[in-house]
């Protein structure tokens, strides 16, 4: 069987809610997706910059998983690659499971997940509905956050559908992801 790959790569210069596909994207260390509105590093997200500009960008680049488009489209909401604004879609990879600080090597590229993406009201507003449907909760009754996960660029580097990605897990003691 095959490991975890990249589905595809995204971006986009506005700051809209989807991003558009595209054959490659390059990652810039300490800044994100090359040409993405969202590359930076301090924060980008409008609501972000509102609070304090000053602060680290811990979201330059957004992955999401391929698996939560199949769940997505079985509850009747046909989202697609790029509609949720990630930047690299995965498969065969839970990115919700991994540990804070774990190293995607994705390739020529290497990323730091910094933790989980929070999901915001313009996700209702793409479609009604959706919010809730990317909210989840586990069997002790806490929130399971399920839109993907935020990651700094600590090697820069060309990404591209189809490249394989190595997960480097931090030595020491794990940390659950938090929303960043």
């Amino acid at each position: 069987m095959a490991g975890p790959t990249v589905l595809a790569v995204h971006r986009s210069s506005s700051h809209s809610f989807s991003k558009f596909s595209e054959d490659s994207i390059t990652l810039v260390e300490g800044m994100g997706v090359r040409g993405d509105a969202h590359a930076g590093s301090t924060v980008q997200h409008r609501s972000r910059v509102a609070r304090d500009p000053s602060q680290p960008n811990l979201r330059q680049v957004h992955l999401l998983q391929a698996e939560l488009f199949d769940e997505l489209m079985a509850s009747d909401h046909p989202v697609f690659p790029g509609d949720m604004g990630e930047n690299i879609t995965t498969r065969g990879l839970d990115l919700l499971a991994l540990p804070e600080g774990t190293r995607l090597h994705i390739g020529a590229a290497t990323l730091q997940v910094t933790g989980l993406r929070n999901p915001c009201s313009q996700i209702d507003r793409f479609q009604k509905g959706l919010m809730a449907a990317v909210l989840g909760r586990d069997s002790q009754g806490h929130l399971v956050r399920k839109a993907g996960v935020m990651a700094v660029v600590v090697h820069g580097g060309e990404v591209r559908a189809g490249d394989a990605i190595r997960v480097e897990i931090p030595p020491g003691e794990q940390a659950a992801l938090q929303p960043v």
